[in-house]
């Protein structure tokens, strides 16, 4: 069968096909063609690096002691571990506190800083050892926590027989730096506003004469109370006033009077028993004290000092660096018995109480008691 081709046909069929094709090609489809996706943009790197200090953020060290720098890491969730800059210095030949900042940035320039404070303590020491005299006990508190061979913890808030306005317990004393640091804190806690600690070696350690010596530097502020001191060993059996009481230090934060620290000892007057043995004296406290103040800007609060006591049958006698301040006379009679007996040693912070009042509003708290050493030391 014969087919007549004209030419309107051959001319119209590539215009149709094109036509076709510049629709399909305008609406993107036909022939399996695909789009590109727009890719989703990384949010902004908007978080500081961490840094981790190595070792304490606040630490003490005595007078030309050499300060070692243990330094810092910081570590970032973008770019993991970032380097770590340090300013500052430590003169430990000038008293006072020195503020290290360590600061670490990422790539997005995020900067994060941290600080360590060190603390340089002039003062004064005492000897290792004396003529005539064997070291009999001591705690140089130069591991990582309290001795609990050593030491025990009075616990509570009753105000301690003083009206005192702390509660005491064992998370306010720790060992750092070689230092005890007994830290006095405004917190509420066991319904108390303040929180301090009270460790004494009742039943671990006690002794009957010698000398004592003990190297610290006390808190500051109206309302604060530090005591060195100890209580007659037979004190759970007897009670106060009747197992004595020898303060080796206290001293009454405020007022200008945190250069001053008072020695006293305590007692019942006429002793303990009757003459049958069992019958106590009627209750009857007495004290005979003394004090010295530091003279000029010095305090007991800005350097460590020596907390000294001589105890011997017949007398005892108190000192601060080595210069006697205060003497008392003992013996054996009935009245001053308590003092021919065991003694155990107790330190502390109080806060408030009858003697020093409350703290003011310019009582800046937390405040602490460092204490370097205690040495008790017993004749040959």
């Amino acid at each position: 069968m014969s087919h007549s081709i004209t030419s309107s046909s051959v001319f119209k069929q590539p215009i149709v096909i094109g036509f076709i094709s510049l629709v399909l090609t305008a609406c993107g489809g036909g022939g399996g063609s695909t789009s590109t996706p727009t890719p989703t943009p990384t949010p902004a790197d908007t978080t500081k690096p961490v840094i981790s200090i190595t070792g304490e953020q606040a630490l003490t060290i005595g007078f030309g002691e050499l300060y070692s720098e243990q330094g810092a890491t910081a570590t970032d969730n973008v770019d993991g571990s970032v380097s770590v800059s340090i300013a500052g210095s430590v003169n430990n030949n000038v008293n006072g506190d020195y503020e290290l900042t360590y600061t670490a940035s990422d790539a997005a320039g995020n900067t994060a800083t941290a600080t360590r404070v060190i603390t340089v303590f002039t003062g004064n020491t005492s000897p290792e050892s004396y003529a005539g005299y064997n070291l009999l006990w001591s705690d140089e508190f130069s591991g990582t926590a309290l001795d609990n061979a050593k030491w025990g913890y009075d616990i509570g808030g009753d105000g301690w027989g003083n009206n005192e306005l702390q509660y005491h317990r064992p998370e306010n004393a720790s060992v750092e730096g070689g230092f005890l640091i007994i830290e006095a804190r405004k917190e509420s806690f066991g319904g108390r506003s303040y929180t301090s600690s009270r460790i004494n070696t009742k039943d671990k350690f006690s002794f009957k004469y010698g000398r004592v010596d003990i190297r610290a530097a006390l808190p500051e502020g109206k309302g604060l109370w530090p005591a060195l001191w100890m209580l007659g060993q037979n004190f759970s059996t007897v009670s106060w006033p009747y197992c004595g009481e020898i303060d080796i230090m206290e001293m009454i934060g405020g007022n200008g009077l945190e250069n001053r620290t008072v020695g006293t000892a305590h007692w019942n007057n006429g002793g303990v028993y009757e003459s049958n043995g069992t019958t106590k004296k009627p209750y009857a406290p007495v004290s005979y004290g003394g004090n010295y103040s530091l003279s000029g800007t010095e305090t007991l609060a800005n350097a460590f000092h020596i907390f000294g006591l001589t105890w011997t049958p017949n007398s005892i006698t108190w000192y601060i660096d080595g210069v006697q301040y205060h003497t008392m006379a003992i013996d054996s009679g009935a009245s001053l018995s308590a003092f021919q007996k065991d003694f155990f040693l107790i330190f502390n912070v109080a806060v408030g109480g009858d003697w020093p009042g409350s703290p003011d509003a310019n009582t800046v708290f937390p405040q602490r008691m460092l204490v370097d050493y205690v040495r008790v030391f017993q004749q040959n």
